[in-house]
């Protein structure tokens, strides 16, 4: 799945606030999610589509492999997604996937779970990773994956393949894909809004009049 140039574009101009909002009144579900799913390596924006990758316990040794599939198969400017049922315990993402990502366009990876090899990937591709934690802990073992491109659950919120991904400092918001033009209208008309609400703020002085006039908090 991929998105027109200009759509993921002007996703980069409007806060996740925003487009959360535009979210809730559209589609009518909570789009964004758990507040633990926080940038861990940088504060870059990320917005592109879905892909995903959902993972399931077992004391099997094998490699995340639906994962390593993903990362060489999906189209440039993809968002990786993993679910992993919120473990916090094990990291579901380190320094060689992030190398694969990297070279291969990714515009970053959204985790259920944890990702490790920090420093590494700070230091060698700053490739943004909003995650549940951080952890040494290998999921070889412990957790494999179970397939790709399915629906998964990442920060309480179902994330179908294809979705619009929009993340930033405030957090992460996953945009079904039917409604990703109706929410990037109101999105941008919500932005427009506020930046007129908080230039009559500061012109009057006054917040009880901002808010009397736009009826927006």
């Amino acid at each position: 799945m991929t998105y027109p140039n200009n759509v993921i574009e002007q996703f980069h101009t409007v806060a996740t606030a925003s487009v959360a909002d535009a979210v809730d009144q559209i589609v009518g579900v909570r789009g964004y999610m758990h507040h633990a799913i926080k940038p861990r390596i940088n504060d870059t924006k990320v917005v592109g589509p879905a892909v995903t990758v959902l993972e399931g316990p077992t004391d099997e040794k094998v490699p995340p492999q639906h994962a390593l599939d993903l990362i060489d198969a999906s189209p440039e400017g993809s968002v990786m997604v993993i679910g992993i049922e919120g473990a916090t315990d094990v990291a579901v993402w380190g320094g060689l996937m992030t190398a694969g990502a990297h070279v291969n366009g990714f515009a970053g990876a959204i985790l259920d779970g944890g990702v490790r090899d920090v420093t590494e990937i700070r230091r060698d591709y700053d490739f943004p990773v909003y995650a549940r934690s951080v952890s040494p802990g290998t999921t070889v073992g412990r957790y494999r994956t179970l397939d790709a491109n399915v629906p998964v659950t990442c920060g309480d919120v179902v994330v179908q393949p294809g979705d619009l991904i929009v993340a930033d400092i405030d957090g992460v918001v996953a945009v079904p894909q039917a409604h990703v033009d109706a929410v990037l209208a109101l999105a941008l008309e919500i932005e427009q809004k506020e930046a007129e609400q908080a230039a009559f703020i500061r012109e009057t002085k006054s917040l009880k009049q901002g808010l009397a006039k736009y009826q927006r908090i």
